[in-house]
């Protein structure tokens, strides 16, 4: 069973994508900022292969966290779709540019997360 992790600091969004990810076939994990998903990832890191990522979270916020991922090359085959309300297109480019596969805006649809994730090629 594929594993993904949920990191925003909002437990309804978190409930809502890890409900999605379910229903998809995943195992979820959950984390309520960039520090605990840090965390989440170095215990699981041989088996999460999806993280789904929110950008502001108090503590370290989801940029610095892939920005930090992205730099180490054990997870450089990790797929990260960001997850946020930051809808201009600098803060998606941004995103992209540093290693992000994915973007959804919120309010999003289970639709738009799936199709998000099959975009990424990763396998349910």
């Amino acid at each position: 069973m594929p594993k993904a992790l949920v990191v925003d600091d909002s437990k309804a969004i978190r409930t809502i994508l890890a409900k999605t990810l379910k229903e998809l076939g995943f195992e979820v994990c959950e984390a309520a900022n960039g520090r605990e998903a840090l965390e989440v990832i170095e215990a699981e890191k041989a088996t999460v292969q999806l993280v789904l990522l929110d950008w502001n979270m108090p503590e370290m916020n989801g940029l610095d966290l892939l920005k930090r991922l992205r730099q180490a090359p054990e997870f450089a085959s990790l797929v990260i779709v960001m997850v946020t309300t930051e809808a201009e297109l600098k803060h998606i480019a941004e995103a992209l540019d540093a290693g992000a596969n994915e973007y959804v805006m919120k309010p999003f649809t289970k639709d738009i997360i799936v199709g998000k994730i099959q975009l990424t090629g990763i396998q349910f």
